[in-house]
């Protein structure tokens, strides 16, 4: 599971040549499905039109970056009436009001999590007067462009650790709420550790054509240098802003 401001900002790497395709720009919304169908792209060199990659061809969605098999995932949304649609809806669910059907007012979305395998959007981060809460988004009726519309007994389903937790219901107490962020933990760190080994497994073996700086902004691997699993290792320890800029400058 992730939340939106997780995803976007992030790389976007080739697996099959270790390159950048660009960043996430914007998380495009079926209002229909309640998923996430397709990631926007920004890359300076597409000024016209938009590129964007389907959500269904996301390989993995990490700490560092999102990938995917190939350059090949990019389509342009022109060419995609559906897709172009979608974005033309402009349904951003952050900073939209919710309501429920009968017209009460309930709050406002400050954040929303979706399921990093399917796109599916899992629920929502809502601020209610000066209170933060979670609501499951089995509640919701209609996701739209300035409003979220709810079903009337949602305030029944809302949670109050601010986190959404598989079937974690208010009523649990605080054992299972352990057990749950400790299972979840697991999961997190067995995806980073799979992230990781995808990186040295790019990366390895790979000539750097530029001078990689460190965070103590000197030299940290030298142009020419074919890369090791330890220097990779060093890279990553070092944090995402030195691995990324070592992953697009290698060939």
């Amino acid at each position: 599971m992730k939340n939106s401001s997780q995803i976007t900002g992030l790389p976007i790497i080739s697996i099959a040549d270790g390159q950048q395709i660009g960043a996430v720009k914007t998380l495009v919304i079926n209002p229909e499905k309640g998923t996430i169908d397709f990631l926007t792209i920004e890359h300076e060199d597409w000024q016209v039109s938009v590129k964007a990659i389907p959500f269904k061809k996301v390989v993995g969605i990490g700490e560092y970056a999102i990938t995917v098999e190939t350059d090949n995932a990019v389509i342009d949304l022109n060419e995609i009436p559906i897709a172009n649609q979608l974005v033309n809806k402009k349904i951003k669910i952050n900073q939209t009001k919710v309501m429920t059907r009968k017209g009460a007012l309930l709050g406002e979305v400050i954040e929303f999590y979706a399921d990093d395998e399917t796109g599916q959007i899992l629920g929502m981060d809502l601020l209610v007067g000066e209170k933060q809460v979670t609501m499951p988004s089995e509640y919701v009726l209609t996701y739209g462009k300035d409003i979220v519309i709810v079903k009337e007994d949602a305030e029944q389903g809302f949670l109050d650790n601010h986190e959404l937790l598989g079937q974690q219901t208010p009523e649990t107490d605080s054992i299972h709420h352990e057990e749950a962020a400790a299972s979840e933990e697991q999961q997190n760190t067995k995806q980073l550790d799979a992230l990781k080994n995808k990186q040295v497994e790019l990366l390895v073996g790979k000539k750097v054509n530029k001078d990689i700086i460190g965070l103590d902004g000197q030299v940290f691997i030298p142009a020419g240098t074919i890369l090791t699993e330890d220097q990779i290792h060093s890279a990553q320890t070092e944090g995402p802003a030195v691995l990324i800029e070592l992953a697009v400058n290698v060939e």
